[in-house]
């Protein structure tokens, strides 16, 4: 009984004790591709919101990169987890230049004792002011936009000169009218997991971006064509 409730609420006509094996297979694939299809909907409507925005937030971090800037990601739950993905594309891109970036949630002994010592919503926070200079970078991503540590993060980093970009979902919660962000990207869904693919592709589209930037800049330096 245990299984059977744990598995409901993501494949529900499993637990309708399907026995045609050919029908459950059936009903998994349609479900797959009925969330793929949304999944690349969701990604093509937020580029169209959002593109213009988002190259111009990665052409300010190839800048603040150019100038010695380092980029701090955090989130929390699985958006902790897309954080130090991202951080990770920046610092061991698969190709082009590795740049400095930094998970703020990737030190679990820094995590756990500043949640111990000090409260959970200045766990980032506390490491921006440790950390970060007037030309870094801090990306949060947040699928609801309203979380409390971020929001104190944001408005330490805003303070202190960093550019501030969120990644937010819904309808943008906290992040999308804060003046403590520079550029927020709201991904318009109630899906967490939809969010949260699309925050995927947003994170590679300013990597893109940057690394475009930082290349056509090598080039002009040494006279080289890309």
């Amino acid at each position: 009984m245990a299984d059977h409730e744990d598995t409901n609420f993501l494949y529900p006509f499993i637990d309708a004790e399907e026995t045609d094996a050919g029908a459950l297979l059936l009903d998994l694939s349609e479900s797959a591709r009925g969330k793929a299809s949304e999944s690349a909907r969701l990604q093509r409507a937020s580029m169209d919101e959002w593109g213009d925005k988002v190259a111009a937030a990665g052409a300010e971090m190839a800048q603040r990169f150019a100038r010695g800037g380092r980029l701090y990601t955090f989130g929390n739950g699985g958006s902790s987890t897309d954080a130090a993905t991202l951080a990770s594309l920046f610092s061991r891109p698969p190709i082009g230049r590795p740049l400095a970036a930094w998970s703020l949630a990737a030190d679990t002994s820094v995590v756990t004792a500043l949640g111990n010592d000090v409260g959970f919503d200045l766990i980032f926070s506390r490491q921006i002011i440790a950390h970060s200079k007037p030309v870094d970078i801090a990306i949060a991503l947040s699928t609801s936009g309203n979380s409390d540590d971020l929001m104190t993060a944001f408005a330490e980093a805003k303070k202190r000169g960093l550019l501030t970009i969120g990644l937010a979902g819904h309808d943008g919660g906290r992040m999308s009218t804060s003046a403590d962000l520079d550029y927020c990207f709201t991904i318009r869904s109630q899906s967490i997991h939809r969010i949260q693919e699309s925050h995927a592709l947003v994170g590679y589209r300013l990597w893109s971006v940057v690394q475009g930037h930082m290349e056509r800049a090598t080039s002009a330096r040494t006279g080289r064509h890309v």
